[in-house]
């Protein structure tokens, strides 16, 4: 459904003219080449934008494979996979959570370190798999199975979510937040100075949205190798300091006190990598198949094999992270959030020039993963509702919403975020596990329907509970919450879907069971 997924596709259906065309037409649209080249020129444009070393990531593209079958890829393919895969996860904006995690957490930061890389890391290498494993072609095709009104709300809810409601705005929030918010006066106009900064940074967004070009990709090749440098340095400096603590004698603040796993494993949540899994995993699929894997068990291997080393590097940058900032209590308090604490660290053990370089670093990475989300979700939407706007007029409405968004600041977004993320997430989760076992009940739309069905219903609560509190208030929610919170299991811990999902697997299975005996009678 997406444009630039469709540009990556060059073995699957771009090897004649007359595929093309047949292609488009089955999508209900008229053939124009003119406008298909433009379409995987901005796709491409902006897949690589995501990795580090360019001609590692274009070389699977430029090459045909032909139809050679293989079952494993060769260490030179491990390492094109590893890195897109590293590339697609890992974000700056995204530091600003083991950031908090460690402060927060103190000498039970292995605890809850632990929880967020189980859904920070773990669960989207799962997402990825999961759409290799079920042959899926994308996000809307997986969740299809469940059914296609269901498919239109969770792509919408889900890109909208990891688009201009949440994580564009966080974008331009985090580069505010670590960089001039720190610098500026503290002179009470600090909303105006947010108000010029979001406006220029979503000018500059739109512009190259609209006219992509080689500069960001570029600045990618360059920036992220960069990035990781000076994070390194910053994380030695702060260990070593001897104004630095030892982690064991930080108190825990708030959930980390007597749950540190669990208030970690929700924290992962932030990341929203789970989610984006789901939206850009068929990236990675599409890539592996046209390295000659395509027997879906074979993709969903190599695809965590591959996983397998990213995610050993980003869980070493997640908990190096989180120590430097456990340590950093010795001489800093705990943060409003983790975008404040990153730049109070910086600033404190490496002086002005480590917090400028920091601010322009964070601000020209998260330049880059707006432009990339502010494309592909016009893009996404151009797709999925073809007779709607055009996708210049996708990406002005969301550039605008995403303007508006960012102005009720960093720490308004992530405590909004909060309660949709709680909803989403344990959607994806059953989701690509459903996806990962499908095979065991012929991915039968019975189950499907009825696990999802009851998880929904569920994660409303959660929605529901996770709201601000003067908004549950205002809406006399806090009898609702406190009734069904007393008779649905863990409902207190933020996992009361799970007992309902499995409620619901155990009817699907029995249906598919019976359905299946039926057919075999007959």
């Amino acid at each position: 459904i997406c444009y630039y997924s469709q540009a990556v596709q060059k073995t699957a259906w771009g090897r004649s003219s007359l595929g093309r065309a047949l292609d488009w037409q089955s999508r209900g649209r008229e053939f124009d080449p003119l406008r298909l080249h433009q379409k995987r020129s901005a796709g491409t444009q902006f897949l690589r934008s995501f990795c580090i070393i360019d001609r590692l990531f274009l070389f699977p593209f430029l090459i045909d494979k032909g139809d050679t079958m293989k079952k494993k890829l060769t260490v030179k393919e491990y390492v094109y996979v590893a890195s897109m895969l590293f590339g697609l996860f890992f974000g700056a904006g995204n530091l600003i959570f083991p950031t908090a995690v460690g402060q927060l957490a103190g000498r039970n930061m292995w605890s809850a370190i632990l929880g967020l890389l189980i859904t920070g890391v773990g669960l989207p290498l799962l997402g990825v798999a999961a759409l290799g494993l079920s042959r899926s072609d994308g996000l809307f095709a997986l969740s299809s199975k469940v059914n296609r009104p269901y498919a239109y709300f969770f792509t919408c809810a889900l890109y909208l979510t990891i688009g201009p409601f949440f994580a564009i705005p966080r974008c331009a929030t985090v580069s505010f937040t670590v960089g001039l918010e720190q610098i500026l006066p503290q002179n009470g106009n600090m909303k105006l100075y947010l108000l010029l900064f979001t406006l220029a940074f979503f000018i500059a967004a739109l512009l190259f949205s609209l006219r992509p070009g080689k500069i960001l990709t570029w600045v990618g090749k360059i920036l992220n190798p960069f990035f990781l440098l000076f994070l390194g340095i910053l994380v030695v400096v702060t260990l070593v300091s001897p104004a630095a603590v030892p982690i064991s004698s930080v108190e825990p603040m708030g959930g980390y006190i007597q749950q540190p796993f669990l208030t970690g494993f929700l924290e992962g949540y932030n990341t929203m990598d789970a989610l984006a899994s789901l939206a850009f995993g068929i990236i990675v699929v599409q890539v592996i198949r046209e390295l000659g894997v395509d027997e879906p068990g074979a993709v969903a291997r190599n695809t965590a094999k591959a996983g397998i080393f990213s995610c050993l590097f980003m869980g070493l940058i997640y908990v190096a992270v989180t120590a430097m900032s456990a340590k950093s209590r010795g001489v800093l308090p705990a943060a409003e959030n983790g975008g404040v604490a990153l730049a109070q660290i910086s600033q404190t053990f490496l002086g002005r020039i480590g917090l400028l370089i920091l601010a322009v670093t964070v601000t020209l990475a998260c330049l880059k993963t707006a432009v990339g989300l502010i494309t592909s979700c016009s893009e996404t939407f151009t797709g999925l509702f073809p007779k709607g706007p055009a996708y210049r007029v996708w990406a002005v409405i969301f550039t605008l919403v995403s303007l508006i968004f960012a102005n009720f600041g960093l720490s308004a977004i992530i405590d909004y975020a909060v309660p949709v993320l709680m909803f989403l997430y344990p959607l994806a989760i059953v989701l690509i596990l459903l996806a990962l076992f499908g095979k065991f009940f012929s991915h039968d739309k019975k189950v499907y329907n009825w696990v999802i069905s009851l998880t929904l219903i569920s994660a409303l609560y959660d929605l529901l509970r996770t709201l601000p509190a003067a908004l549950r208030a205002a809406c006399h929610l806090d009898g609702i919450i406190e009734a069904i919170g007393s008779v649905l299991p863990l409902a207190g811990l933020g996992l009361g879907w799970i007992c309902p999902a499995a409620v619901g697997l155990v009817i699907g299975l029995v249906a598919h069971s019976t359905a299946k005996a039926k057919k075999q009678t007959a």
